[in-house]
């Protein structure tokens, strides 16, 4: 398994520490990745279809988060990292906000969408937790490392495939 995307690559060094410093145990405290980001998250209920916004809060110059109370709570977390990854690469296009439908696709090109995939599972999925993890189940002769893995990150086997996949 490789490391890191080449998103994660581009982000400055303060910004990976401070990620970093949140992915030291399983699973990943996005709220607190958020909150050192100075980015607020809520729980909404969003329009059919969309499962999460990213948007500038009014008067304060920061951003908030709504995820679709409504989706899988593992679908949530994917979202809200994923949104997380849009501040990060693509904050001067999120403009008045910026909606993802459930195929993670907004009015950014599919580019920008896929970059913001890559650095959300590098975010929620890091690899050496997946590695640690993925060891300690080999030898206690577990047979679904796929489930175990999505399991103790909270994510969806089909994320988890897909990073592993991938890496």
């Amino acid at each position: 398994m490789s490391g890191r995307s080449k998103e994660w690559a581009k982000l400055p060094p303060d910004i990976q520490t401070l990620i970093e410093s949140q992915q030291k145990l399983a699973p990943i405290k996005l709220s607190e990745i958020a909150r050192l980001l100075g980015i607020e998250v809520r729980s909404a209920t969003l329009p059919m279809g969309i499962s999460g916004e990213i948007r500038p809060s009014v008067g304060n110059g920061k951003f908030t988060i709504k995820v679709n109370r409504h989706d899988d709570p593992k679908r949530q977390r994917f979202t809200v990292a994923h949104e997380l990854a849009h501040f990060l690469l693509h904050r001067e296009f999120i403009g008045n906000g910026l909606s993802d439908d459930v195929l993670y696709r907004s009015s950014l090109s599919d580019a920008k969408e896929a970059q913001a995939n890559r650095l959300a599972a590098d975010i929620i999925m890091p690899m050496h937790l997946i590695q640690v993890i993925q060891t300690r189940a080999h030898l206690a002769g577990v047979e679904d490392i796929v489930l175990t893995l999505a399991e103790a990150l909270n994510v969806s086997t089909i994320a988890m495939q897909i990073r592993i996949d991938r890496a």
